[in-house]
């Protein structure tokens, strides 16, 4: 069954599909009155439609079963330094397929670029790409934090552990093993940006009550880092 995103204010038992969702429906995959797909919304909600009817701009479609998935209040966030835009989208679809609670992205001392104050379109698009792709109701909440380390460390007091991935030559060093993995509680981990993180930045953190851990002994380009830190956590849980 083919998968498509509504906005959340736009789910009802009966929903008129345009745009990009109607020209794929009607135009590349050329379904008919009858035929069923999956609709998600981003926040929980999954459902089966009918296609009633469709035209070149629109594709009317009614609801025939639905399903409400309760939010994991467990789970992990990423923290991203600033940086280069190669791998962002590719990288917003896998932290849906791996199940990521969010994505924020902050302003580090070696940022090489201004951080926007406003989340762009572009990285909401590769969330939903990756949402219909794998199926998942939940699309990771995204932030910002383009005015440096202390907004991040003063919203990082909601979470339950916190954790620095800072690269192998900092000290103290901890290898990010099964062992440091919780399947319980808000995880934060904070990732550096293409630079690393500046020295201050790390004692920031340190005095805020993170724990720095190593990634392994060599030097992984943050969209690396990030995906393996996914993915450890996702195959943590899947141990439950």
């Amino acid at each position: 069954m083919h998968t498509f995103f509504v906005e959340p204010q736009e789910w009802n038992a009966d929903i008129a599909l345009t745009g990009g969702e109607a020209h794929h429906v009607a135009n590349v995959l050329r379904l008919s009155p009858g035929e069923k797909v999956c609709l998600l919304d981003g926040k929980g909600r999954e459902g089966t439609f009918e296609i009633l009817s469709l035209t070149k701009k629109a594709v009317r479609i009614h609801l025939l079963q639905e399903r409400v998935l309760e939010r994991d209040c467990t789970g992990v966030t990423l923290a991203i330094g600033w940086g280069k835009e190669v791998r962002r989208g590719w990288l917003l679809e896998k932290s849906v397929e791996l199940g990521a609670h969010g994505v924020w992205f902050w302003r580090a001392e070696r940022s090489q670029h201004p951080l926007p104050r406003t989340i762009s379109p572009s990285w909401t698009s590769s969330l939903v790409a990756g949402a219909k792709q794998c199926r998942n109701a939940w699309l990771p909440e995204l932030r910002v934090f383009p005015d440096g380390i202390n907004a991040l460390i003063e919203e990082a007091k909601i979470f339950d552990h916190l954790h620095i991935l800072s690269e192998s030559s900092h000290s103290p060093r901890t290898l990010l093993t099964d062992a440091w993995l919780s399947p319980s509680g808000r995880t934060l981990c904070v990732i550096g940006p293409e630079g690393g993180f500046s020295q201050k930045e790390l004692d920031a953190f340190t005095a805020a009550g993170f724990q720095s851990f190593s990634l392994g002994s060599r030097i992984l380009r943050w969209e690396t880092a990030a995906l393996l830190t996914l993915g450890l956590h996702w195959w943590k849980k899947q141990q439950q």
